[in-house]
């Protein structure tokens, strides 16, 4: 028996794949994995992992970008480059805001800002937990607050929600999309916790 892609299941030889093809509506119930189950299994195992440290809060899955950031946010706020870093965040990533700009440029179809600062980039969506999509815009919950809270009560940073928001967040994206051609508008964090970014 062979999986979807014609290669052959576990535990099966060449010659086995060969003589009996993949059952009708096979390709239906594929996962996408086929052939990285064991890659699959070390990230769910690293997903409850995580999900089950409760101590000294509840860690997410997100937990380690956001402390990185935190930690280069605020040595740039202590040394008074918070501006600098932001501009060096946007020049790291050119090649790939490049390529971008040249299909939007292409197509005409501004949208594809928002997919490529947001949709397909894992270090923005693994940051921002539940990204809402929608035509012309993408909200999330600011993903730095829970970690600020308890490390701000422990001494470890002293920027407020607002204050991250204002000197990483928005000037990073504003940053990005300027890049792209595209002029966007990023919210204040909402009582709800959320933000927006959207097309101008």
């Amino acid at each position: 028996m062979s999986d979807t892609l014609g290669l052959p299941a576990t535990g099966a030889s060449p010659s086995a794949a060969s003589a009996a093809p993949a059952p009708a509506g096979m390709a239906a119930t594929a996962s996408g994995f086929e052939g990285r189950e064991e890659m699959l299994g070390k990230a769910v195992a690293l997903a409850i992992r995580t999900l089950k440290d409760g101590m000294p809060y509840q860690h997410e899955m997100n937990d380690a970008l956001v402390k990185m950031h935190l930690n280069s946010v605020q040595f740039a706020k202590n040394k008074g480059l918070s501006r600098q870093y932001v501009e060096h965040d946007v020049r790291t990533m050119q090649p790939m805001l490049q390529r971008i700009r040249a299909a939007i440029e292409k197509t005409g179809d501004r949208e594809l800002a928002l997919v490529g600062m947001f949709d397909r980039t894992s270090c923005l969506y693994q940051l921002c937990l539940d990204l809402e999509v929608a035509p012309g815009r993408r909200t999330f919950t600011f993903p730095y607050s829970t970690v600020l809270a308890i490390a701000r009560r422990i001494g470890q940073f002293d920027m407020s929600d607002q204050e991250v928001h204002e000197i990483w967040l928005r000037p990073r994206l504003l940053g990005y999309a300027q890049v792209l051609g595209v002029a966007i508008d990023v919210s204040d964090i909402g009582p709800d916790g959320k933000v927006t970014v959207s097309l101008a």
